[in-house]
């Protein structure tokens, strides 16, 4: 018997909630087991929900205190930044805090996939605490117990998925021959779904990140010498060490990330699309670097569609064309190019060039720190900041990065 219209209407809704369940549950969550937890992951539950009830009480003292400090006008001589980015921070934190009571409670209650879906969350949250904490206090020891957090909450995600667990113990082989044959193909690196043109790994994201890092510095280099200040070279290296400038490796990323899927699109959409992710990733960076050390690299105050001098239309436009290009032309070349690394040599490669990016990142960090407080005024006391002022004094942070000035007044640092 034919269904009538509303019988048909009816039959296709319940379908698509049924698919939307479906991919629901293989996005955001994790396969249910019947093993239960260990005892000692059941105690650290109750120590995250002693440590998250804690940490909220003097969280919400804190916030008291700075909301009285602010309708007294004592928060006044920080100045308005100080005090939005304070703010900021104690709501991160209270937020974070809370996360981590229904990470014990999950915990407690034997939830592993509601446990490990929450730990997503806390990442973001962690990576902002991270950023606040660096603004407001600069490098110190508060930045190392947040690494540690992520790195804690990574490995207990990594256990409290079983997806992850079995995916590793009954693939691992079976991937491993069909990488090997995929470079053999030249596919590999590819997206094979169909979604998008490459696939979102480690591999390809770090891969994509050095070398972005690597043709943005020396585009902005040939750029500045041709034509910004003809005939006059200046280093536009981010990092310590390397011809690497990691704003064009983190604007690469962000590209493929939120562009993976619209590689067959019509070039004006990509363009559009990048102009405002990269804009808006610009102006980001400019006022991370000014509220944390006070640091200017470029300024576009009075040029056309100027936003706070932190980017303008012009940029965006280059933004858009770097998409366009990095999406339709670069991409596709740079798996050509990774494929060229061999078989054996990709794990150790990779895990070397990760290793010495790490270490450039965190040094870089801490030069940035000890230049910025030295500007400050403030005494040269510790091992690391005499290490960082008789390797890289204020000369040798002059000369290489030369783009950049740095007035410690501009930052939103207590105490300064």
């Amino acid at each position: 018997m034919p269904q009538t219209p509303r019988e048909s209407a009816a039959a296709l809704l319940d379908d698509l909630k049924r698919k939307e369940q479906v991919w629901y549950k293989r996005v955001f969550s994790t396969p249910r087991v019947s093993d239960a937890l260990p005892l000692g992951v059941k105690i650290f539950g109750v120590l995250c929900c002693l440590a998250a009830c804690a940490g909220v009480f003097e969280i919400v003292m804190a916030f008291i205190h700075a909301v009285e400090l602010f309708t007294s006008g004592g928060m006044d001589q920080v100045g308005m930044s100080t005090t939005v980015v304070t703010f900021l921070q104690l709501i991160d934190l209270f937020l974070l805090a809370g996360c981590f009571l229904v990470f014990g409670i999950r915990l407690l209650r034997g939830r592993r996939h509601y446990a490990a879906l929450v730990m997503y969350v806390t990442y973001v949250l962690s990576a902002l605490a991270f950023v606040f904490s660096l603004m407001l206090y600069g490098v110190t020891l508060r930045l190392l117990i947040y690494g540690f957090f992520i790195v804690v909450q990574i490995a207990l995600q990594v256990y409290l998925d079983p997806g992850l667990r079995q995916e590793r113990r009954e693939h691992r082989r079976k991937q491993d021959a069909e990488a090997k044959r995929e470079q053999e193909e030249g596919t590999l690196g590819r997206d094979l779904t169909g979604k998008g043109y490459i696939a979102l790994n480690f591999f390809n994201l770090f891969w994509i990140f050095l070398v972005a890092s690597f043709l943005g510095d020396i585009m902005e280099s040939i750029v500045h010498v041709l034509i910004v200040d003809p005939g006059h070279w200046q280093d536009r290296a981010g990092l310590l060490y390397g011809p690497l400038s990691p704003i064009y490796g983190c604007g690469a990323l962000l590209m493929t990330l939120f562009l993976n899927r619209l590689y067959k699109k019509n070039v004006v959409i990509i363009f559009f699309l990048s102009a405002i992710i990269g804009g808006a990733f610009e102006f980001f960076v400019s006022v991370f670097m000014q509220y944390t050390f006070g640091a200017v690299a470029w300024d576009y105050t009075g040029q056309f569609l100027s936003i706070g001098g932190r980017t303008c239309g012009w940029a965006m436009g280059c933004w858009g064309l770097l998409g366009v290009l990095w999406i339709k032309v670069l991409l596709p070349l740079l798996l050509r190019l990774i494929d060229l690394i061999p078989w054996n040599w990709r794990c150790g490669v990779t895990c070397v060039c990760a290793a010495f990016i790490v270490v450039d990142c965190v040094m870089s960090l801490q030069a940035y720190d000890c230049w910025y407080e030295r500007l400050s005024g403030d005494p040269v006391t510790s091992p690391i900041q005499h290490f960082y002022a008789e390797h890289y004094d204020d000369a040798w942070m002059e000369n290489r990065f030369q783009s950049m000035t740095i007035n410690p007044h501009e930052a939103v640092r207590h105490g300064h």
